[in-house]
């Protein structure tokens, strides 16, 4: 009887982790309800759905705003990304803040994500207040973009640190002004 129940579980968590991934890839609501219909032959309610994404904000929060208890962070790796979000049917660019880190024994760790902040200075400050204030600690280099608001930034918070532009992101830079037919020369 328990390894049926159990079996019952996961499905049920497999069909909620569906739904949640479903919403929050922009399927809308009424889609998701017709999608249940045709796999289960019946609709799962916009409240359910509601329900559902509430238990995951908390999950994503509770792992936002948790202490970084991984030891010191020597190399910090930052960039700040831009997507299209759909919200209530209209599309919209938003910016995203991403800090990765290498620990002391050289694994990596995403500390955190903050959307709806810009790249300017003040934004870059409070992500990087909020990230030491969750325990980040030990940082001696950050690497990132030529972002003007995050260079002084890191300057004013972590002043211990040095800073070095990202190869990838100074790479691109280049190849953008270089002619598509001098670019396999220039990569040389």
């Amino acid at each position: 009887e328990t390894a049926i129940i159990e079996r019952y579980r996961r499905r049920e968590s497999s069909v909620e982790e569906a739904l949640i991934e479903m919403y929050l890839a922009g399927v809308s609501v009424r889609r998701v309800e017709d999608i249940t219909e045709a796999l289960w032959g019946s609709k799962v309610s916009p409240a359910n759905i509601s329900e559902l994404n509430k238990k995951a904000y908390v999950h994503i929060e509770d792992w936002r705003n948790r202490p970084l208890q991984g030891g010191r962070y020597p190399y910090v790796y930052v960039d700040g990304i831009y997507l299209r979000r759909n919200w209530g049917g209209a599309y919209e660019n938003v910016s995203v803040l991403v800090a990765i880190a290498v620990n002391e024994d050289g694994f990596r760790e995403v500390l955190g994500a903050a959307e709806g902040m810009k790249e300017d200075k003040a934004s870059w400050v409070s992500f990087f207040q909020w990230l030491r204030g969750r325990g980040l600690d030990g940082v001696k280099l950050i690497v990132g973009d030529k972002c003007m608001g995050m260079l002084e930034a890191v300057g004013e918070v972590f002043p211990e640190a040095k800073y070095q532009r990202c190869t990838v992101h100074f790479y691109r830079n280049v190849f953008s002004v270089v002619p598509r037919t001098k670019v396999r020369i220039v990569a040389k």
